[in-house]
């Protein structure tokens, strides 16, 4: 969400789109614009939904992928179903949420797409081969359209955080802590510690880079990674 105010502090006019109506209700009342429920599984809930905020807001000009499961399983315990839920949401979401939206900047002539990917988009993440085969996977995506839309003005990028001070934090701090059999202080002290400078990224740091991407000056900046983890990964 901290993305979504950003820009919308920057004038933008924003669609936020997720799978609980509430948050997102709640969302719209603090930083304006139009909250819709999506299932980014769903091909065509994502053609209908992004049709309708067309329709309501005008054409799309930023898309943020942002919808992502961060689980964790080794390659010897994991079933296919695990690995499916994983690339439907990561990738296969991103996909259909970047075609949905991609012909709306064609046409106006401007576009920033941005992926939110990972640290472990662009390295291996320890106990997380379908995760991170997902992240690598979204930034291969960017990169190709880059290419495929090189000269014009609508860019593609990554944004690459370690762990960010979010929900997911708090999941997986359970999750790890179930799994190594450590307590849960513990389990989250080993992500405060694989960011490079030893602490949680904050939300807004993410966020910037987003505003940045889409601000004045942002268009020789395209098919690129950019790193928000504290250090060199």
């Amino acid at each position: 969400m901290a993305i979504a105010r950003a820009l919308a502090a920057d004038g933008a006019t924003v669609t936020l789109t997720g799978r609980r109506q509430n948050v997102l209700d709640n969302a719209a009342i603090e930083i304006g614009g139009l909250a819709l429920a999506l299932d980014v599984t769903d091909p065509l809930a994502v053609r209908d939904v992004t049709a309708h905020a067309i329709e309501q807001q005008g054409p799309i000009q930023i898309c943020v992928a942002n919808a992502g499961i961060a689980e964790g399983k080794a390659l010897h315990k994991m079933e296919l179903e695990f690995w499916r839920k994983i690339m439907a949401t990561n990738l296969d979401g991103a996909m259909l949420t970047i075609q949905a939206c991609l012909p709306s900047m064609l046409e106006s002539g401007w576009g920033r797409v941005i992926g939110v990917s990972s640290i472990a988009g662009v390295r291996g993440l320890r106990g997380a081969p379908a995760y991170t085969a997902s992240k690598h996977g979204l930034i291969g995506l960017l990169r190709a359209l880059s290419e495929d839309h090189m000269g014009g003005d609508v860019t593609f990028n990554a944004l690459c955080p370690g762990y960010v001070e979010t929900d997911i934090v708090t999941q997986n701090t359970t999750s790890i802590s179930a799994r190594a059999g450590i307590s849960e202080a513990e389990a989250r002290d080993m992500m405060v510690r694989a960011n490079r400078h030893k602490r949680l990224i904050d939300p807004q740091e993410v966020a910037a880079a987003a505003a940045w991407l889409c601000g004045p000056g942002s268009g020789s900046i395209n098919g690129q990674t950019i790193e928000i983890a504290g250090g060199q990964v």
